[in-house]
Parts: C-alpha cells; sequence; structure tokens
C-alpha cells in the first residue's frame, strides 16, 4: 500500500512526499480508518514503526479550521525531547496546512509558555507535570478538547505521572476521543483502560517483545566496569563502523562518569544526555549528535523511548537493561525505516539475569561474542562492584577486651572520687553542704 491509497488531504500527501515517504507502515495502515471512525483506540506496535504518524494522520485529516484561542487536540508524552519531537513532526506535516501548535515542558520559562497559550493553538503537546501548572494558573482551558492522546502510555506510568492522568481525564470533557500507542501493554495500561475508556479497539501490529528483525544482537561477557571502559574504547578505534554510536547507562552518575573517563580519549566526539542536564544543555547534545557532530551520545533510557533519531549505527547497554521491555526499546534506537542495525550488551556476571530475561521475553538466544584478544582485563573493581557488609561492625565476633571480667568489674581510680561541689560548699570533713537560705526581707513602707 502507499499512502494515495489512504484516505488523506492533498495538503498531507504534498508533506509526505517532500519527506519521501511513500508506504505507510503496518501500524500507520491499521490505524488509520479506526481512529477516522471516532473510536478510542489503543495502539501497540514495536519501537521504530511509526506509531506517531499513525495517529496525526487522521489527526489533522479531520482537523478543521478554527480561530478559538482554546486547544482542541492535547497530546500527552513522557519527556521534553518528545515533545519537541512530535511538534516538529506536526510542523512537518502541516507545511501546506493552517495549524497553530504548540509544546509545553517544565525545565524553560513558564511565563513564555503562558503566552503562547494566550495568543491561541489548535494542538497542544505537553508533558504532564507541566500541563498541570499550566492548567493551575487558569491561562489554559481545556473545556475544548475533542481528541486525548497519550505516547507511549506505559512509560507514562511508569514515570509515576498517573496521578496527574488521572487529573487531567476528569477535568477534560468525557465525550471526547482518546488515542493510546505504546510498545508495549501493561497491567497497569490495562487498569488504566478499564477505569477510564469503554469500548476501545485495540490495534497490534506485533507481538509483545518480538525482536526487530534487522538488529543483529550480540553480547560481550565482562568481568567489571573497567573492563567494560577497555571494552568500548576498544570498538571505538578499531571499527570506523562504529560511526554513530548510542552507549546507555543505568544511572546519571555512571553516565558522567563514563562521560568524562572516554571525552579524554576521544575529544570533541563524545556527548552525554541525562534527565539533570539543563534543557538548553540536552537539545543541542542530542542536536549535535543528530548531526554528527558527536560520534557518541551516553544516555541513559532518557531517550530509549519514542525518539526517532536517524541513522544510529550502534546501540551499546553498556549496562544491561534491568527488564526486558527496556532493552527491547534500547534496541530500537536503531534500524529504524527498514534500515539494519546492531546492538551490542556488556554484560557482567551480576547482569546476566536481565540478559535472561530479555531472551526470554524474545524467544530467542543473543549470541556470545569471544572478548577480543588484544582487551586489556582489568582486575580493579569500583567500589558498587566489591562487596559491602551488611553492619560497619561485626557483632557475632568474639570480644577483643584482654582480661574482661565480665559485666561486673572494679570502678578504675579515676573514677571513684567524691563529688564535693564548687569551692563555696565544700568542707573536706563533711563533703557537699546545702546552701542556708536567704531570709526574706520586706521593702519599707512608705507614706505620703
Amino acid at each position: 500500500m502507499v499512502f494515495e491509497e489512504l484516505n488523506l488531504s492533498s495538503s498531507l500527501l504534498k508533506a509526505l512526499a517532500d519527506q519521501e515517504f511513500v508506504n505507510p507502515t503496518p501500524i500507520q495502515e491499521k490505524a488509520f480508518p479506526v481512529v477516522m471512525s471516532g473510536k478510542d483506540v489503543i495502539g501497540i506496535a514495536q519501537t521504530g514503526t511509526g506509531k506517531t504518524l499513525a495517529y496525526l494522520l487522521p489527526i489533522l485529516r479531520k482537523h478543521t479550521f478554527s480561530n478559538q484561542k482554546d486547544p482542541r487536540i492535547l497530546i500527552l508524552v513522557p519527556t521534553r525531547e518528545l515533545v519537541i519531537q512530535v511538534v516538529e513532526e506536526i510542523r512537518k506535516l502541516t507545511t501546506y496546512m493552517s495549524v497553530r501548535v504548540v509544546g509545553v515542558y517544565g525545565g524553560t520559562n513558564i511565563n513564555n509558555q503562558k503566552q503562547l497559550l494566550y495568543d491561541g493553538l489548535d494542538i497542544l503537546v505537553a508533558t504532564p507535570g507541566r500541563l498541570v501548572d499550566l492548567s493551575m494558573t487558569g491561562i489554559l482551558r481545556l473545556k475544548s478538547i475533542q481528541k486525548l492522546v497519550i505516547d507511549e502510555v506505559d512509560e507514562m506510568l511508569n514515570l509515576g505521572f498517573r496521578p496527574q492522568l488521572i487529573s487531567l481525564m476528569e477535568i477534560i470533557p468525557a465525550k471526547r476521543q482518546n488515542l493510546m500507542f505504546s510498545a508495549t501493554l501493561t497491567e497497569e495500561v490495562g487498569r488504566l483502560i478499564t477505569d477510564f475508556f469503554s469500548n476501545t479497539t485495540k490495534i497490534e501490529v506485533a507481538e509483545h517483545g518480538a525482536p526487530i528483525e534487522k538488529i543483529t544482537q550480540m553480547v560481550y561477557h565482562v568481568p567489571n566496569y573497567n573492563t567494560k571502559v577497555n571494552l568500548l574504547e576498544l570498538l571505538l578505534n578499531e571499527d570506523k563502523a562504529f560511526s554513530r554510536v548510542l552507549v546507555f547507562v543505568s544511572k546519571k552518575k555512571t553516565a558522567d562518569r563514563l562521560f568524562e573517563t572516554i571525552n579524554a580519549k576521544f575529544p570533541g566526539q563524545i556527548g552525554v544526555l541525562h534527565s539533570n542536564k539543563s534543557q538548553n544543555f540536552r537539545i543541542n547534545a542530542l542536536k549535535h549528535f543528530e548531526e554528527g557532530i558527536y560520534r557518541v551520545l551516553v544516555t541513559t533510557d532518557l531517550i530509549a523511548r519514542g525518539l526517532d533519531i536517524n541513522d544510529v549505527s550502534h546501540v551499546i547497554n553498556f549496562e544491561m537493561a534491568e527488564t526486558a521491555g527496556d532493552y527491547i526499546n534500547r534496541m530500537g534506537r536503531t534500524g529504524r525505516a527498514e534500515k539494519e542495525g546492531v546492538a551490542i550488551s556488556f554484560v557482567t556476571e551480576k547482569e546476566k539475569a536481565y540478559q535472561i530475561e530479555a531472551e526470554t521475553l524474545m524467544n530467542r538466544l543473543i549470541p556470545v561474542e569471544a572478548l577480543p584478544a588484544n582487551l586489556v582485563i582489568s582486575g580493579v573493581y569500583t567500589e558498587e562492584e566489591s562487596p559491602t557488609n551488611l553492619f560497619d561492625k561485626n557483632y557475632h565476633k568474639a570480644s577483643t577486651i584482654k582480661d574482661s571480667q565480665g559485666a561486673f568489674h572494679e570502678k578504675k581510680e579515676k573514677n571513684k572520687k567524691v563529688n564535693l561541689g564548687g569551692p563555696g560548699t565544700r568542707n573536706p570533713k563533711f563533703g557537699k553542704q546545702k546552701k542556708q537560705p536567704v531570709p526574706l526581707v520586706r521593702p519599707p513602707k512608705f507614706k505620703f
């Protein structure tokens, strides 16, 4: 099928042609007529299959011009980066249309966003936290919302946004179309659907957890963190095919530490991105990576979901994802748009359980590669890798006090002294004496 076979307007077809989009993906093809019918939809498709266009195309096809200030379409996404990406996608698709779109997210001046909302808009793309903040100011009114889209709904719930979602659903009009798209359908997502939606049409184009066939997977079993660093530097040095590499770690602290280490070996080629960085820093880091200025971007799972970064040659799990779903999402950053990709995992003995969980979900084994012969195996373990005692003191160890007499013993000489009180009351014969009370003297009476 080609896009011309869908019931798209000439404006949308022209915008798709400008981006050289010819064939809709399975999720786009199946979702289009259902969304156009006005039904509630939950769309499940593995990452990298075009879920964003799956809901944007039918929404924009039904869009009509209006001068009203309040938004009619609300799109919720979990991260700032996704807000920016979805807004950009809408602007590309509406090149030949009159559509006002605004993106709002935390970490930036809220007053500037208030002004954008006051000027009027058709589509609002937002993170839940900032959306609640703006709705509390009274500037943002949601009484005109006709369509609610929750993108990456499972990740939204994983990040703890359920209270905000529930609050928003209670204040927006009950008569609306609900669209939810995600790579996974978890139990919590199921409960959300049951509690708030009825007669939802489920569109699933791939079995949950199915691997992306065009991605080559491999595992290196390594003993510790420092050997992982040596292996990463070796791969980057010896293979120029590692041209645009996403390196995933589990913690922000590890991301900064790894960046500082390898940036010294590859100055100007390495970037780092996580939620503790400022918004401008994050935008610039992602931009430099997309433009090829950075060869490597060290990041947390912040960009493992939803973001569409072109031509990622390799995904490296420097630390294995702790859940199988996160492994799939990380892997999905490469091999996008029918292109091939490579996903490599560095796995320690402690992380092998995570590898097994991912293999179970995919129903296939990840091939284990032999370590390169010239790899330096480090014998130095980090503080996190070193075994730690449960207590600072071993209370089961026998006492080391010499000549111990148990719980009862003679007082030391210095503790046998008698407290005789202060110098004014001390009497060597009788010890401490009580002070005599001072008699009360009444003041004389005066006659006037």
